[in-house]
């Protein structure tokens, strides 16, 4: 193996500028770096595979820093083997507008894989990487061509490991024997609060080895590399189970207070710093200095990396020429693009045919549109039944000598772990070949809050299909019943919740959560059946929302989403028969799309001149942004036949009547009614 000196000084140079960094900035977490920079020298210089020319070449070797606030790690290592991170991003780093934010996000900085922070999530997306290689590399490599064998390699700490989500995604990851997978646990023996003997004290290993994992130990950490070296290309023989190794480190090695778990979040103090460069052989009076004998080590394995990728190309050629249609696909899916002419076999309706649950229609979706989009991977956390996101004659997703399926399988069994679904679906769609989407109850979609809101901030584009979404659920009632799920998701930036009432509406919702790049959809589906409605068309309903029905001299605007559209078009005939009101609907079954409209779009939706009442069986906030009164349920729901539950609500044409009649009663006296859509600072938000 024959380390000297010069890689001691490498090692050395990563742990001074994470100290720099953080003590520049007065922000950052110092400690977990310079623990790590044995391994991640060792790890970046002799195996990982790389071309920091092109960060997107599909066959590099993943990184994820699943102990995000360590990411002065990761940006110095970036820097030093010459991805576009300058020295002074470096100087940058936490400040505002800078390509070194506080935790690395993948859309910000070039080399970031998928974006960490919130413990344990990035061991999650480690998972979703993995499967995605061993999907891809299923589906198209051949005898002589493989295309598609990079590592996963993910950095985890202490805090990573409590979080209850990594133990969701390690299960399902020793099920899959994704021998692609290697972590690095840094096992410092410290998080915030102190030494972990206060709150964590299992024995991690024989955890993993349970999950069906293979665990390897290195005792030193700080300095033994070959010890790390060995561990490393151990771990890269096993291809049947994914590998933890466990790295004992020091936190903080070399700060006077390594050990501790004062140098896990505060920079190092200016004489730490001076002392730590004198002990290391540094100039004391330098800042963000990198010798240049550091610099030639790291360049020379980056040009390998690009060789190893100029080879790549080569070998892709050949395989071009050999099998072209598979190229073409894979080609197309690196690009991003989406298969010509596949939205024609997304299905249509007219009110001619029957009604139709819209998970129903969903599963109807999903089997007309799998054939002609062959990336789109999904599955369920065991709800496949329920959720019906499983086509007629997929395969699944599983190590053959399970007998359940194979890697080349594009239905994942989740199991109960809708948390790790999530994450594991960023991962997934960070990898670059793939559209995932799965399924669980909307209820359980705030299951995954936590990894939902990582897919909006990350831009990645994943389907949620969230199915039993409202009291329309009926007997398993109030714990079951979504009441604010869909207020909390509407509030998320970047983050599309599709609530459709037809079939038209169910194959617009997944056209938009398809064409969108960068944008996470949450698709919230009925359990009890929907007409078909006069006036849906996939075209309408791509802006978000629309007028279904248009009345001469109209009093009232009916705006509604999902399963009480239907509702409200009976309450329209009961106004009208009943009490001579003239009622126009609306259905708005996305706010985010909506939004986007011009506002003389909007405002032809929902104009000036006349109130606005919104009929939705959750909470009403978020409501007045759109209409002038809400009628909805900002309670629990109830347990028995659907039909009943929504009677004891009074969501009924006869109550939904009566609360327009309401309405139109007190605004007939105000003049000049203005849309809610006509507000001050509307155009500069």
């Amino acid at each position: 193996m024959g380390y000297t000196d010069l890689d001691t000084r490498a090692v050395n140079s990563i742990r001074i500028l994470a100290a720099d960094g953080t003590f520049n900035s007065n922000s950052g977490h110092p400690g977990a770096p310079m623990g790590m920079a044995p391994v991640a020298h060792v790890l970046f210089n002799k195996f990982m595979k790389f071309n920091p020319k092109n960060p997107s070449w599909l066959n590099r070797d993943r990184f994820v820093l699943s102990n995000g606030h360590g990411c002065m790690l990761q940006y110095a290592l970036l820097h030093m083997f010459g991805y576009e991170l300058s020295i002074d991003d470096l100087k940058k780093f936490r400040t505002v507008d800078s390509i070194t934010p506080g935790h690395p996000e993948a859309h910000d900085t070039p080399g970031i894989e998928v974006t960490t922070g919130p413990l344990g999530q990035g061991i999650c997306n480690a998972v979703g990487l993995a499967i995605a290689q061993a999907h891809t590399a299923a589906t198209f490599n051949k005898d002589g061509f493989n295309l598609v064998d990079n590592y996963t390699y993910c950095f985890l700490g202490d805090g990573c490991l409590m979080e209850g989500v990594s133990s969701e995604a390690s299960s399902l990851a020793g099920h899959l024997q994704l021998g692609n997978l290697i972590a690095v646990w840094d096992d410092n023996k410290i998080t915030i609060d102190g030494d972990t003997a206060c709150a964590f004290t299992e024995d991690v290993a024989k955890r993993y080895e349970a999950y069906g994992w293979e665990v390897l130990h290195v005792g030193d950490g700080d300095n033994d590399l070959e010890s790390i070296e060995k561990a490393l290309k151990a771990a890269q023989e096993t291809k049947d189970k994914p590998t933890l190794i466990a790295l004992r480190t020091t936190i903080g090695y070399g700060s006077t207070q390594q050990g501790t778990h004062g140098v896990h979040g505060s920079p190092l103090k200016a004489d730490d710093i001076k002392q730590l460069k004198e002990k290391f052989g540094f100039n004391p009076e330098e800042s963000f200095v990198v010798p240049q004998e550091v610099y030639d080590l790291y360049h020379k394995h980056a040009a390998e990396g690009a060789a190893a990728e100029e080879e790549w190309n080569k070998l892709l050629a050949k395989y071009a020429e050999k099998y072209p249609k598979e190229h073409a696909d894979l080609q197309r899916r690196l690009k991003g693009d989406l298969p010509e002419g596949w939205e024609k076999s997304l299905p249509t309706y007219t009110p001619a045919d029957p009604a139709v649950a819209s998970r129903k229609l969903s599963e109807t979706v999903l089997s007309k549109i799998e054939a002609v989009i062959p990336e789109l991977i999904g599955g369920s956390a065991d709800l496949t039944g329920s959720n019906l996101t499983r086509w007629k004659g997929a395969t699944d997703f599983q190590p053959e000598s399970t007998g359940l399926g194979t890697y080349a399988g594009r239905y994942i069994r989740y199991g109960v772990r809708e948390h790790a679904m999530g994450a594991i679906m960023n991962g997934l769609a960070a990898y670059g070949t793939l559209i995932p989407y799965s399924g669980t109850f909307l209820n359980f979609v705030s299951y995954a809050a936590g990894a939902v809101r990582l897919s909006a901030l990350s831009q990645v584009r994943l389907i949620w299909v969230a199915t039993h979404d409202s009291i329309g659920l009926g007997e398993d009632g109030p714990t079951h019943q979504p009441i604010e799920t869909l207020a909390h998701f509407r509030a998320l930036p970047n983050c599309m919740v599709w609530r459709p009432a037809d079939g038209n509406e169910t194959s617009a919702a997944y056209y938009v959560s398809i064409v969108s790049k960068h944008t996470p959809s949450i698709i919230a589906l009925s359990r009890q059946n929907l007409p078909q409605l006069e006036g849906s068309t996939i075209e309408k309903v791509i802006k978000g929302g629309y007028v279904l029905h248009e009345v001469e001299g109209a009093q009232i605007t009916l705006v509604s989403t999902g399963s009480e559209v239907c509702i409200c078009v009976d309450a329209a005939k009961e106004l009208a028969e009943k009490h001579n009101i003239k009622a126009r609907i609306v259905s708005m079954p996305c706010f985010e799309v909506f939004d986007a409209q011009s506002k003389e779009y909007r405002l032809s939706v929902l104009p000036d001149g006349i109130p606005s009442l919104s009929v939705e069986v959750m909470s009403t906030m978020g409501w007045e942004r759109y209409t002038h009164e809400q009628f909805g349920l900002n309670r629990f729901g109830a347990s028995g036949a659907y039909k009943d539950v929504y009677k004891k609500f009074e969501f009924t044409p006869e109550g939904i009547a009566k609360r327009a009649i309401a309405t139109v009663d007190f605004w007939k006296d105000v003049p000049n009614v203005r849309s809610p859509i006509n507000r001050a600072f509307q155009q500069l938000i």
